[in-house]
């Protein structure tokens, strides 16, 4: 059996659509799997792209995954170029040779010539092929439309007696009738190949065995089928896994309907997360950077390894119970008949629960590490190197528990790095709790002054200290405890009250009671 090469081909988009990466994991996984080799191929024939700032994006998905390819840009190869752009000699040729075998042709059809033809196909109900006028020119008649400036596609000549069959390792056995094909352009008027063309030329002149790629494809397989049948090339094992999904699993997941999922529950948490997160680190534009991008993830704190066991389960499987799967294991166990052929839709939710069991497999230090990037862009510490402001995270990070679920989280719990001054109140819970209680700033003012004084700020022994307040005071916890976390850290829920106390510190809990009174009592007058 030959060595199993496999390949991936986006066109430079400018940003790396989630769907586009989970085909890319499925030939990286199924290379991988064989001890093949993945190809990475740039579709860059629309020359009016900035190539350089549209690939960016793409190549920068793969490494934050770490999904290395073993040829393609940066690594080059025995088979380049690997950017279509350099590639147009070959596709050139390739026509030269079908023209001078009789497999292709010039059509000098005009668009109304062609329009009328289909309208005439339509009113008799029939299908539309070409009529072949161009096969029936003379040479002077093909010069003189050439003096006369009329373009000339190059058309391949289709086998109308032809059943097209391929076994397809996902769709099984699939048959086309090429009599109701119409002679696919291969060549535009402009000398620029046509994409089912320089995909077949790319693939065999890439030795790709396998060609995995997204549903949608199986419409363009008949040509490129007698494209290669014309060249007399080996055809390559297809297999065209599902579309990735919207939530719902009905539609295609698209950039353009972005508006659309705005509103779905589902996204709706995730679009909302992004316009509170990134404006604070920087990234304004918040709109620009979305959860059908690849980026999205990777900038708002996910962790790669939640992104390839999500992906990899969408249209795949291990059984009929495995859900968490390290890479390594998706590797060992990657097949293509356990890819199945209904549409996978991105489920937000489970992506998340993906996440919350990955980042629970880290280590403190590795989730301080994760989560420091995000303190610091938002201008919440200055260096997190810094070995105290280190601990105080880490601490932070303890205290929230699983509600760490992505590194941007951290963001949740700024009251712990923000000035005391800074501190803002929720401004519902400060009236519930404090303006409106009768007991509260006095009771304030008292744990206030026990606070100041205890030599003693761990939690356990802040935990004995105000159980002994309540007692001596004859009241309830929660005559006390609701006010005090509103005013220490201006919300009415959070980590566990005495490891918040602590780990504000002394000086931090007196000021910011002190001014938490004063601003109830100032209320009040």
């Amino acid at each position: 059996m030959s060595t199993v090469r496999t390949r991936f081909a986006p066109s430079p988009t400018g940003y790396m659509h989630i769907g586009g990466m989970r085909t890319a994991l499925f030939n990286w996984l199924w290379a991988r799997h064989n001890g093949g080799q993945f190809i990475l191929r740039i579709d860059d024939t629309d020359q009016e792209r900035n190539i350089a700032a549209a690939l960016d994006p793409i190549l920068q998905a793969f490494k934050w995954l770490d999904l290395n390819w073993d040829e393609g840009p940066e690594v080059d190869g025995d088979f380049g170029p690997y950017f279509q752009s350099e590639r147009n000699d070959l596709y050139r040729a390739t026509v030269d040779k079908l023209l001078a075998e009789g497999k292709a042709y010039y059509c000098y059809d005009t668009p109304e010539q062609i329009q009328a033809d289909r309208e005439a196909a339509q009113s008799e109900k029939r299908n539309y092929l070409n009529i072949r006028r161009s096969l029936e020119l003379t040479e002077s008649e093909k010069e003189q439309y050439a003096a006369e400036g009329r373009a000339a596609v190059v058309r391949l000549l289709v086998p109308r007696d032809q059943k097209i069959q391929i076994d397809d390792a996902v769709r099984g056995h699939v048959e086309f009738d090429a009599g109701l094909m119409p002679d696919p352009v291969i060549l535009r008027a402009n000398g620029t190949p046509l994409y089912n063309l320089a995909t077949v030329v790319d693939d065999a002149q890439m030795q790709i065995t396998h060609v995995i790629r997204a549903e949608e494809h199986l419409s363009n397989t008949p040509v490129q089928v007698l494209i290669y049948q014309a060249l007399g090339y080996d055809l390559p094992q297809f297999a065209h896994i599902p579309f990735v999904a919207a939530p719902g699993g009905k539609e295609k997941l698209s950039k353009r309907k972005l508006d659309k999922y705005r509103k779905s529950p589902q996204f709706k948490k995730m679009f909302d997360k992004a316009d509170a997160v990134f404006p604070r680190i920087g990234l304004e534009n918040a709109e620009g950077l979305d959860p059908v991008m690849v980026e999205y993830y990777e900038k708002i704190g996910y962790l790669p390894e939640a992104i390839l066991n999500a992906l990899a389960r969408l249209g795949w499987s291990l059984d009929d119970k495995t859900e968490i799967m390290s890479l390594d294991t998706i590797v060992e166990n990657f097949t293509l008949d356990r890819v199945v052929k209904a549409a996978a839709g991105l489920d937000p939710d489970k992506l998340l629960s993906f996440q919350a069991h990955w980042m629970n497999q880290l280590s403190l230090d590795q989730k301080v590490e994760m989560c420091s990037p995000f303190l610091v862009k938002a201008g919440l510490v200055e260096d997190a190197a810094d070995e105290a402001t280190n601990q105080k995270i880490g601490q932070v990070i303890t205290g929230m528990e699983d509600r760490l679920k992505i590194a941007s989280d951290i963001l949740d719990f700024d009251e712990f790095f923000i000035a005391d001054d800074k501190l803002e109140y929720d401004s519902k819970a400060f009236k519930k709790r404090i303006r409106k209680s009768d007991d509260a700033v006095p009771l304030l003012g008292k744990i206030k002054d026990q606070l100041a004084a205890a030599d003693d700020f761990s939690a356990d022994a802040l935990d004995k200290l105000l159980h002994d307040f309540v007692e001596a005071e004859g009241i309830g916890m929660g005559q006390i405890i609701h006010a005090l976390r509103v005013s220490v850290s201006g919300k009415a829920t959070g980590i566990g009250m005495f490891d918040c106390l602590s780990i504000l510190g002394k000086e931090s809990c007196v000021r910011r009671i002190d001014r938490a009174m004063a601003l109830a009592q100032s209320d009040e007058n």
